[in-house]
């Protein structure tokens, strides 16, 4: 009896230390390497990105959007999952001065839409002050700066996902 009482402790204790280290084990594997499912989200992300950007000039504001939206969480999950093999390829010269270009214009955009929402914030708070056709010429007027800001930040997100495009071209290759 006491043999198979030593037997049961040791049989336990092997069962619990695999079971351990199959656990270790599951939270050491890496992420899959990027492949070939990863240069489809980036190709399907980059055409998400120029139908938006010829949305935006055809003044589909609100399908632009869309479409950026849907880019932008595509090349979410690109940074997520290709982010270690991405910060080991150094950009070029070239690269590095249109990435430089393109935060500079997304943030010129950015302040230029900051700038319309706060006038027409204004202009919405005259327009509830006015009477009658004053009142509605502002409100028009907030309305267009409203509507021009949107499309600005639009034009900001563009150039910013125009930067992960860049980034990740390694992906197209």
């Amino acid at each position: 009896m006491r043999l198979s009482r030593f037997g049961q402790i040791v049989l336990g204790l092997l069962i619990v230390q695999g079971l351990l280290l199959t656990g270790m084990g599951l939270a050491q594997t890496q992420q899959p390497a990027c492949g070939p499912d990863h240069a489809i989200l980036y190709k399907r992300a980059v055409g998400l990105l120029d139908k938006a950007e010829k949305k935006l000039a055809a003044k589909y504001t609100a399908e632009a959007k869309s479409l950026l939206k849907e880019a932008n969480s595509l090349f979410t999950i690109l940074l997520k999952e290709c982010g270690p093999q991405q910060k080991e390829r150094a950009l070029t010269s070239q690269e590095e001065q249109q990435e430089t270009v393109n935060k500079k214009l997304a943030a010129d955009e950015t302040a230029q839409a900051d700038r319309l929402e706060k006038s027409a914030a204004e202009k919405l708070k005259k327009a509830e002050a006015a009477q009658d056709e004053l009142g509605a010429k502002y409100a028009r007027e907030a309305k267009a700066e409203n509507e021009q800001a949107q499309v600005r930040h639009l034009k900001a997100g563009i150039y910013s996902l125009r930067n992960q495009q860049m980034i990740f071209r390694f992906l197209a290759k």
